[in-house]
């Protein structure tokens, strides 16, 4: 599937976006109650880890979170290589 093709079925294309981008501080629980009952929530979240967005919610997960999975994406790298 094309990423244009995922996004035009994306729920938040339904609402205000601002909500996924919440002000410091703020509460992103409302877009991720919208990610949790998207259909491509999986698509969007690949997505913002390979394009590397640091901002906002995306695929039901938050700026904090993606970066901890970036993070453990890198480790697990390092230590496949380590191991061979």
């Amino acid at each position: 599937m094309s990423t244009l093709a995922w996004m035009s079925g994306a729920l938040c294309a339904q609402v205000d976006l601002e909500l996924f981008f919440p002000e410091k501080g703020g509460s992103a629980w409302e877009a991720k109650a919208v990610c949790a009952r998207c259909e491509v929530r999986t698509e969007c979240l690949s997505y913002a880890l390979r394009h590397d967005e640091l901002r906002g919610v995306w695929g039901g997960e938050s700026e904090r979170a993606r970066t901890r999975m970036r993070r453990a994406g890198k480790a697990s790298k390092t230590s496949d290589r380590s191991a061979a």
